[in-house]
This record gives structure tokens, C-alpha cells and sequence, in this order.
């Protein structure tokens, strides 16, 4: 069966980015993360294990056919900005840039509150489908430089959400996708909080 089209639901691709495995100090252990990601400029080829030149360091949480890339709303970065500065991270900058969070995608006009886990995101070229929503942990909360950023994630909804890549191809910021309708039993925020209540 053809999933359908849920109407007057688009969004806009605003940047993309990528990141390579670095070290990264949590708490007093030194660790390896690939969280941090920079903007590509011009057209990036998608494979059915993500974007290339992008890397994981912990397959057992990120990457794979499920978690292949990484998507966030970009309307949330204000808001993320505000709570940083509020709990006095003192590494904060004056505007949070796509990528900040280790997101792949930086949407716009696609909230996790409207989809659901199993819908799909049609850019034509490439086709991606919602598989989990983001769960936050200690590398989250050292790269935020505040303690509560995991649980203001899991409280809030600002989580973004993992896509499957269902068809391969090359995506460039500001292309425009359409929402095509899965089962929609399981809204990406709800998936969060009932992972979240199981730890």
C-alpha cells in the first residue's frame, strides 16, 4: 500500500551538515564523539548509511540503517540558546549554529509534535523515513555545558528524530520535501517519553 500525502504538511531543508570523530571530555573522561558537525556547501551524496564524510563514534547509538542521519528542527535553536544561557553555561555563543546539537538536517516547518514515527520525508531526489526520536545523553549535556540539557530534551520535545534512508541519492540545503503519511499510531514526542520512562 502507497503511504499518502498528509496535506498542507512540507518542510524546508535550511543547511547540512557533517562531522568527523574528535575527542571530547565528559565530566573527567575523555572520550570520542562525532557530535560536532560543520556545514556543507553545494549538493552531498546520501547512502543508505547516511550522508558522506559524515562518521559515527558509537554505532550502538547512532548510525546504522535506522539511525543513519540525523534531523532537527532549526526553529528549535533559539529556544536551546535561551536554556543555556539560562542555567549559566559559560561556553555558550551568541547564536547556536546548525549543527550545534549534531544534527545531519536542519529543518524548517516540520516539528516533532506533527510527525509521526514511520512517516516519510519525499525531497524527490531522496527519500527518508522517521525511525526514533533523538535520546540525549552525557556527551549531549557536556556539549550543551549545562547538567539538565538530557532531561530539558526529553521534557520539552526539542529532540529532532533519526531517518532510514529509503531512497539513495544527492540532497542540497534548501531543497523542500513533502510529509507522506505512515501508520501514524506513534507521534515522534510520544516515542521519546515512553523510551524515556523505560530508563
Amino acid at each position: 500500500m502507497q503511504p499518502t500525502l498528509r496535506p498542507g504538511l512540507s518542510g524546508t531543508l535550511r543547511a547540512i551538515q557533517t562531522g568527523q570523530v574528535r575527542p571530547l571530555m565528559v565530566g573527567r573522561r575523555k572520550l570520542v564523539s562525532a557530535i560536532g558537525k560543520t556545514n556543507v556547501s553545494g549538493p552531498i551524496e546520501v547512502t543508505v548509511l547516511g550522508l558522506a564524510g559524515d562518521a559515527q563514534a558509537d554505532l550502538s547509538v547512532h548510525g546504522g540503517l535506522s539511525k543513519a542521519v540525523y534531523a532537527l528542527p532549526s526553529e528549535h535553536l533559539p529556544w536551546w540558546q535561551a536554556q543555556r544561557m539560562a542555567q549559566g553555561a559559560t561556553m555558550f555563543e551568541e547564536t547556536l549554529a546548525p549543527g550545534y546539537l549534531g544534527e545531519n538536517l536542519s529543518l524548517q516547518g516540520l516539528l516533532e509534535q506533527d510527525l509521526f514515527i514511520g512517516d516519510r520525508l519525499d525531497f524527490g531526489a531522496v527519500i527518508f523515513r522517521i525511525t526514533h526520536p533523538r535520546e540525549p545523553c552525557g556527551k549531549f549535556n557536556a556539549v550543551m555545558d549545562y547538567a539538565l540539557a538530557a532531561k530539558d530534551m526529553v521534557q520539552s520535545g526539542r529532540c529532532g528524530f533519526y531517518l532510514a534512508v529509503e531512497q539513495p541519492g544527492f540532497l542540497q540545503a534548501g531543497a523542500t520535501c513533502q510529509v507522506l503519511a505512515g501508520a501514524r499510531s506513534t507521534r515522534v514526542t510520544e516515542a521519546l517519553r515512553h523510551k524515556a520512562w523505560k530508563h
